[in-house]
């Protein structure tokens, strides 16, 4: 972070300062000159000397209770909604997630005022933490960059990224997530990108969103803020998404596989290894496009959209194409839990099982048909989908009917949850104990242990709630 003062930051929180009788480690009194330069976190096992420590409340704890153990750390702020007996500055608010958030936006609009740091906002129903990564692996090669790790896309995780940027900083990769209207707005409002992407809008959350539309709604947000000196990387290929046009001011850049799309690929083949496309380019000053073969080493054809997001994205920064194709081919995985490839030589276990929407599942069992050897069997280990509300039901259904028109040759679905989906691929009738259910992981993993068989490639696939990440674990190791 930026250096400041502690009345600088009680002045960016509308906060009080409480630093009665405090004394610093150097043995000098804690006064509002006080400088802070450490990070900001919610979670007092990440804390180290220096850090701003935020005490939230949660849903199950509350983080006033870790507060001393921050401190015993090093904390050198701890940022209250009510005074704690500790030997640190203090600083109380009224809600200490909002003040983070002010935090970030004066961080952020120090730093922008320098002139050096350009921000992109990425925002999607799928494939954010994916895009974000490629991106970040992109911008790398030509500055300062900081992007979120894991996906710290939310009203705490977008700010403690936020607030990791200093004046040198060329570069914010702001991943923009959200359950509810109003959140991406926010963290638009924190950042100001220069650049918003939209990736999808699809029913992941539709439950929490209340419905497709809400969820469109709230994807909008990221771009209906946006300056027209902005740019609005826009996904043709989703009809959703390219309504979003008429709701911005930003010069539109479109990304696809539709030809009218600025940025797409052509030429597209997908196997064990990766993806292989061609990637295509506009015309820049006046200048003709550029087009270059790319060899994709992120197993799937779905993610080659995220790939042109994050190339239409560094091109806007005036990165160019030769640059934005050696980063992409560097990237091997797109985030641990995401299409990660285990096993060994005889049995290939893909490890999806960070995520899941009804558009993932479906992109997942279509990479799984695709790439599984002409002699081995391919295996679809799937759990529950969560947060889809009324549309649980029929989207557990419409998987379930997928895989056996697919021709996935063994269907194992795991949890009570997820049941809905055996039940489906039995019920098509054309399949004789292809499906199998289990209501537990271990076992499951006792099955598939002892079934499993060389030139066998299996997928595994759940939402983060279900939990068969970590039985995509165990099957890479028992197969490594």
């Amino acid at each position: 972070m930026i250096a400041l003062t502690l009345a600088e930051i009680a002045a960016a929180t509308r906060g009080t300062l409480l630093l009665d009788g405090v004394v610093l480690p150097d043995g000098t009194p804690a006064t509002p000159e006080t400088v802070i330069t450490g990070l900001s976190t919610t979670d007092s096992r990440e804390v180290v000397p220096g850090t701003v420590f935020f005490a939230k409340p949660g849903e199950v704890t509350d983080g006033h209770l870790f507060a001393p153990q921050a401190v015993e750390a090093g904390a050198a702020l701890v940022v209250v909604d009510h005074a704690l007996d500790l030997p640190v500055p203090q600083l109380l608010v009224e809600d200490t997630v909002v003040a983070l958030g002010d935090l970030a936006t004066e961080v952020i609009a120090r730093v922008r005022a320098l002139g050096l740091l350009k921000i992109v906002g990425i925002t999607g129903s799928n494939g954010k933490t994916t895009t974000k990564n490629l991106l970040r692996a992109v911008l790398e090669q030509v500055g300062p960059t900081i992007a979120p790790r894991a996906s710290f896309n939310n009203e705490v995780g977008a700010p403690v990224t936020m607030i990791q940027v200093t004046e040198e900083t060329q570069f914010l990769v702001a991943e923009m997530g959200a359950s509810g209207i109003g959140e991406i707005a926010r963290l638009v409002r924190m950042a100001r990108p220069d650049v918003g992407v939209v990736l999808k809008v699809g029913l992941a959350h539709a439950g929490e969103f209340g419905g497709i539309e809400k969820t469109l709604q709230a994807k909008t947000e990221m771009v209906m803020d946006l300056l027209d000196s902005d740019v609005a990387v826009l996904n043709i290929d989703d009809p959703r998404v390219a309504t979003m046009a008429g709701k911005t001011v930003a010069r539109v850049l479109w990304f696809g596989l539709d030809e009218r799309a600025d940025v797409r690929a052509t030429d597209i083949v997908s196997d064990r290894r990766g993806t292989s496309f061609t990637l295509h380019l506009p015309p820049r000053d006046g200048g003709e496009g550029a087009s270059r073969p790319v060899r994709f080493q992120v197993l799937g054809e779905h993610h080659v959209m995220n790939a042109l997001a994050a190339a239409a994205s560094a091109h806007v920064l005036d990165v160019d194409i030769d640059t934005i194709v050696a980063a992409l081919q560097t990237v091997k995985t797109a985030e641990r839990w995401r299409m990660e490839v285990l096993g060994n030589s005889d049995v290939t276990v893909i490890n999806d099982a960070y995520n899941a929407s009804p558009d993932s599942m479906a992109a997942a069992l279509k990479t799984l048909a695709q790439i599984a050897e002409p002699s081995g069997r391919t295996i679809a280990v799937l759990g529950e989908m969560s947060e889809l509300g009324e549309f649980s039901g029929e989207e557990h259904d419409r998987i379930g009917l997928l895989a056996v028109r697919l021709g996935i040759n063994q269907l194992v679905i795991v949890g009570p949850e997820a049941r809905r989906m055996h039940i489906t691929a039995i019920n098509e009738g054309s399949w004789d104990g292809e499906s199998l259910y289990f209501e537990t992981q271990d076992d499951a993993f006792e099955h598939l242990s002892g079934a499993l068989r060389p030139g066998d490639t299996v997928l595994v696939k759940s939402s983060n709630s279900a939990g068969l990440r970590f039985l995509g674990d165990r099957l890479g190791e028992s197969f490594s």
